[in-house]
């Protein structure tokens, strides 16, 4: 399985984006995806989830309110509407596919991850 996540950028502090996940495989409808980010200097961190048919979610305290996951089955795509960008938000977005239905927080639930898109918020 390949993940390919699209969608970062330069954005000013209060703006938008929404980044993108395909995957390779229709196998994943059947998995949970999940976002993880990671900074420079820092660990990764979990951002957000969802179960295999998007009737559960779940966000890490830093992004609640502010980010919404979605995914669209029939294009093999996981979203992550992100609002309200801070510059605390600047890192590399990592999407990645669960090994069971639901989504996690646990980054060891995971086990194809894609290649990363960078977002950068400038204040």
């Amino acid at each position: 399985v390949q993940l390919q996540a699209s969608g970062g950028g330069l954005v000013q502090a209060g703006g938008s984006l929404r980044l993108s996940c395909t995957s390779s495989r229709r196998t994943s409808r059947n998995n949970g995806m999940g976002w993880f980010r990671q900074a420079p200097k820092k660990e990764r961190e979990f951002v957000a989830s969802i179960s295999w048919n998007g009737g559960q979610t779940s966000y890490g305290d830093s992004v609640k309110g502010r980010f919404t996951i979605s995914r669209d089955n029939a294009k093999d795509t996981v979203y992550l509407q992100m609002n309200s960008l801070k510059p605390e938000d600047t890192a590399v977005y990592y999407c990645a596919q669960g090994l069971r239905g639901f989504g996690s927080s646990e980054a060891s639930d995971y086990r194809y991850w894609g290649q990363g898109t960078q977002v950068t918020v400038s204040s």
